[in-house]
């Protein structure tokens, strides 16, 4: 936790950015009856049953201090998924950098082996040394700030029904567009300081 919490205290640098990075499902609901619209002296209605249609997988990625985030919206989230995204963030959005630090937690297809199963051994490793892995400790992923961006895009975009994965991609583009836009930034707080008061149980006690 205070090696993620100093990770956030470093100041922003172009060549060393630091980047959060997270992914959540969303489920795919159609509605089963048309929507009645909105008339006068009566509210729209809407029928409780819906369609599943499926679940697709959303990766976010922000960069804290710079305002800005990368989504992508994926059918799975295999290690496949992962790697090509992971790349897309190298070679899309920090292309000049010498060093990606990137906060991240222990799910199990954010490692190597990710790579090596879906590039060759040389582009594995490079993509691999391109970045310093910063993982949130077993049951801390609210120390991840891309957690807090999904939470947004959920409460901002998602919290209505979407019936198919190419909606889901437009609005989560035309959400990512006006946050970016508006240079929306998460006022973090919480510092290595606060954790030694706050979760002060979770410290081993030392007697003489």
């Amino acid at each position: 936790m205070e090696r993620v919490l100093d990770v956030y205290k470093r100041p922003y640098d172009k060549d060393y950015p630091v980047v959060c990075m997270d992914e959540s499902p969303k489920q795919l609901i159609e509605e089963a009856r048309q929507t009645l619209p909105m008339k006068p002296g009566q509210e729209a209605r809407e029928d409780c049953e819906y369609i599943r249609n499926g679940v697709v997988n959303i990766f976010m990625a922000n960069e804290p201090l710079k305002g800005k985030r990368f989504v992508d919206v994926t059918e799975f989230k295999t290690k496949r998924d992962w790697a090509l995204f992971i790349k897309r963030i190298a070679e899309e959005k920090y292309p000049k950098a010498k060093r990606i630090t990137l906060v991240m937690d222990n799910y199990n297809t954010h490692n190597a082996s990710s790579f090596y199963e879906t590039f060759k051994p040389k582009e594995a490793k490079k993509l691999w040394d391109r970045f310093e892995f910063v993982y949130t400790p077993k049951h801390g992923s609210w120390l991840n700030m891309a957690e807090i961006e999904l939470q947004v895009l959920n409460k901002q975009c998602l919290k209505q029904h979407i019936a198919t994965m190419e909606e889901i991609k437009e609005q989560v583009e035309a959400w990512k567009t006006h946050r970016d836009d508006k240079n929306s930034k998460i006022n973090w707080q919480f510092t290595t300081k606060d954790a030694r008061i706050k979760l002060k149980r979770l410290y081993p006690s030392i007697h003489n």
